[in-house]
C-alpha cells in the first residue's frame, strides 16, 4: 500500500523516485510516484518533491496527467496522478521508428497545448523529453514535474544544473535564468527525435552539455 492505494505493478523509475500502477479504494487506476527510499531523510530531496507536487497540482489541461492525491509529508512522500494508458514517445520511436509526418504534426500540436497550460499556471517544466511524453489513444500527455520551477525562480547556478543534456536549452545548460522559451527549445528537440529517431546535432548536444563556446556560436 502507498497511502490508500494498493500497488499492482511497477511502471518505472527516475532520479528522484519510482512510479507504480495502483488502484484506489474504488478500484480506479492511478500512477503513484514515491520518493526513493535512500532520499527520504535528505531535506533537499524532500523539498524538491514538495515542489513537484505543487507544480503538478497547479497545472490543468487535456494534455497533462491530473493530480488525484498526494502526501509530500509522509514518511515516504508520494504523488498520485490519473493513470494514462499508453507508451512513452521514446519507447514508441525505439520500437517502431520515426513517427509518420501526420502523427508528428498531431504530436507537436498536442505538446504545444500542454506547454501552454503549464506556462499559464506559472510553471516552466524544464525536462520535456521523449521519455516524459506518453502517447495515449486520445493524444499525448506531458508527465514528470520533478524539476519544474515557477516562472521567475532564482537560477540554480552551474553547480546545480538539472535536466537532460540532449534536450536542454543553452541557457539552462549554462545555469542561467530559464523561461518558457527553454521548454519550447526542448519541444523542438523532442519533435526532431520523434520525426527522425535521432537527437539534435552534435554541436547542439555539446551546447546542452555546458560548452560555452558551442552555446555562443
Amino acid at each position: 500500500m502507498i497511502g490508500p492505494y494498493r500497488v499492482v505493478a511497477r511502471l518505472g523509475s527516475g532520479g528522484m523516485g519510482e512510479v507504480f500502477l495502483a488502484t484506489s479504494p474504488s478500484r480506479r487506476a492511478v500512477a503513484v510516484k514515491v520518493i526513493r527510499e535512500e532520499l527520504v531523510d535528505d531535506p533537499k530531496w524532500r523539498a524538491g518533491f514538495r515542489r513537484e507536487v505543487t507544480s503538478a497540482r497547479s497545472v490543468s489541461g487535456f494534455y497533462t496527467a491530473p493530480v488525484v492525491d498526494a502526501d509530500p509529508d509522509a514518511d515516504r512522500p508520494w504523488l498520485a496522478t490519473q493513470y494514462i494508458r499508453g507508451v512513452s514517445l521514446s519507447t514508441a520511436v525505439r520500437e517502431k521508428g520515426p513517427l509518420p509526418e501526420r502523427a508528428a504534426c498531431r504530436l507537436g500540436a498536442g505538446l504545444a497545448e500542454a506547454l501552454m497550460a503549464i506556462h499559464d499556471a506559472g510553471i516552466v517544466h524544464r525536462d520535456l523529453k521523449p521519455s516524459n511524453v506518453l502517447l495515449a489513444s486520445d493524444g499525448p500527455r506531458v508527465i514528470d514535474f520533478g524539476i519544474a520551477r515557477p516562472l521567475g525562480a532564482v537560477s540554480l547556478g552551474r553547480t546545480e544544473i538539472m535536466g537532460t543534456p540532449a534536450y536542454m536549452s543553452p541557457e539552462q545548460a549554462l545555469g542561467e535564468p530559464v523561461t518558457p522559451r527553454s521548454d519550447v527549445f526542448a519541444l523542438g528537440s523532442t519533435l526532431v527525435f520523434a520525426a527522425t529517431a535521432r537527437l539534435r546535432s552534435a554541436s547542439a548536444a555539446r551546447c546542452a552539455g555546458g560548452s560555452s563556446t558551442a552555446c555562443r556560436t
